[in-house]
C-alpha cells in the first residue's frame, strides 16, 4: 500500500541502530549506578529510606513497583533485570526478532526504572532521569530488523531533543541576566556542582572565548533545534552541531548522561545516505526499500496509536515553552511521558 509506504524510513537504520542501543546503554548504566547507591541512598537503612517514603504516601502519584512493598532485595533484583534487558538490546539481540520484541524489552526497561525514579526523592529528581524514561518509551517503537524505521517515531524523537535543546535555551534567556549580557560562563565552570577533569581549565579561559561559547550556546540551543526538522542534509548537519556542543560540556562539566542522551537522540536526525558521505565505513544499502519487508498492518497500527498520543501530551509542553513563567524538567502526566526540559538557568 503506497501510503503505508509514507511512514517507513528504511534510509535511517543507523539511526535506528544508535537511538535503540545507545538507549539501551544509559539504561545499563543508570540500573548499575542504582545498584550500587540505591541502597545506601535509599533502602531499608539509607538516608531517605523508601519504606518510610511509601508509609507517608497512602497513595503514590506515579507508579512504581515499590509501591506496595519495598526491600533491598527487591530493588537489587530489579536492577539486576534491568541489566540483563538492556545488555541484551545493546548486543541487538531482541532486534533480530519481530518488532514486537525490542518494543517489550524496552518497555520493561521503562517501567523497572521508572518504579526507581519514582521512590528516589531528592537523589532522582533530575531531568536526565525523566529523559531516560521518555527516551526508553519511545524508543521501543522504532521497532525491529525485520520493519523498516517508523517516520512518525524518529519525528518524535526529533521532538524529545527540540524540546530538550530549545527548552534548555529558553530557560536561559528567562532566567539570569548573564545569559543575555554573555557573561554566564565567567564563573559557571568554577560554580557549576559537578566539575569534571577539564573544568578548571575551560574556567581559565580567556573571558572573550566564554562571551562566544555563551553565543555559540545560544546559536545552538534557540536556532538549531529548527534545522533538526529540515530536510537531508540540513537535518545532519543540524545534528552535529548538536553532538559537537554536547561533547564539549561532557568535556568541561559533567550533567550525568544528559549529554549523552541528547548526543543519542541527536541520531534521529541522521539519515544513512548523509551519515555515510561523512563516515564511509557506515553500511549503507543500496536500495533500503527494497531491503526490509514492508511494515505489517498490526504494527503500523500500533505506531500511529503511540503517535497520536504522544502528540496529544505535546499540548503541555508546547504551552509552557511559550509561557513567560516557564516551567523547567516538569512532567505532565504519572507515566513521564512528552515532559519538558531545560537545564539550570545558570
Amino acid at each position: 500500500m503506497d501510503w503505508v509506504s509514507w511512514f517507513e524510513a528504511p534510509d535511517y537504520e543507523f539511526a535506528r541502530q544508535v537511538l535503540q542501543r545507545g538507549t539501551a546503554a544509559l539504561y545499563f548504566i543508570a540500573f548499575l549506578s542504582s545498584l550500587n547507591q540505591f541502597p545506601a541512598l535509599l533502602g531499608e537503612h539509607g538516608l531517605l529510606p523508601v519504606p518510610r517514603y511509601v508509609d507517608g504516601h497512602r497513595v503514590l502519584r506515579r507508579p512504581s513497583l515499590f509501591r506496595w512493598k519495598y526491600s533491598d532485595t527487591l530493588l537489587r533484583a530489579v536492577c539486576a533485570a534491568g541489566l540483563a534487558v538492556s545488555l541484551t538490546l545493546v548486543g541487538g539481540l531482541p532486534q533480530l526478532g519481530p518488532p514486537w520484541l525490542p518494543l517489550a524489552a524496552f518497555l520493561a526497561l521503562w517501567l523497572l526504572y521508572m518504579s526507581i525514579v519514582n521512590v528516589g526523592q531528592t537523589f532522582y529528581g533530575f531531568g536526565w532521569e525523566m529523559l531516560l524514561l521518555e527516551m526508553g518509551f519511545t524508543v521501543g517503537f522504532l521497532g525491529s530488523d525485520q520493519v523498516p524505521p517508523p517516520r512518525t517515531i524518529l519525528v518524535l524523537l526529533v521532538w524529545l531533543l527540540f524540546r530538550l535543546e530549545f527548552g534548555a535555551g529558553m530557560i536561559k534567556i528567562h532566567g539570569g541576566s548573564e545569559w543575555r549580557d554573555l557573561t554566564a560562563l565567567y564563573y559557571h565552570h568554577e560554580t557549576q556542582p559537578m566539575p569534571g577533569p577539564l573544568s578548571r581549565q575551560a574556567h581559565l579561559l580567556p573571558k572573550a572565548m566564554h562571551r562566544m561559547e555563551v553565543l555559540g550556546n545560544h546559536f545552538a540551543q534557540l536556532v538549531v533545534p529548527f534545522f533538526l526538522f529540515a530536510p537531508q542534509p540540513l537535518a545532519t548537519i543540524a545534528a552535529g552541531i548538536v553532538v559537537f556542543t554536547q561533547l564539549w560540556l561532557v568535556g568541561s562539566g559533567n550533567f550525568a548522561w544528559l549529554n549523552w542522551s541528547a548526543i543519542v537522540l541527536a541520531f534521529a536526525a541522521v539519515s544513512d545516505p548523509v551519515a555515510h558521505a561523512v563516515l564511509p565505513f557506515i553500511p549503507q544499502r543500496t536500495n533500503p526499500a527494497a531491503a526490509v519487508p514492508q511494515t505489517p498492518v498490526w504494527w503500523l497500527a500500533v505506531v500511529l496509536a503511540v503517535t497520536v498520543l504522544l502528540l496529544v501530551l505535546s499540548y503541555w509542553p508546547i504551552r509552557n515553552l511559550l509561557s513567560r513563567g516557564q516551567l523547567m524538567n516538569a512532567s505532565f502526566n504519572r507515566w513521564q511521558l512528552v515532559n519538558t526540559y531545560g537545564r539550570s538557568a545558570r
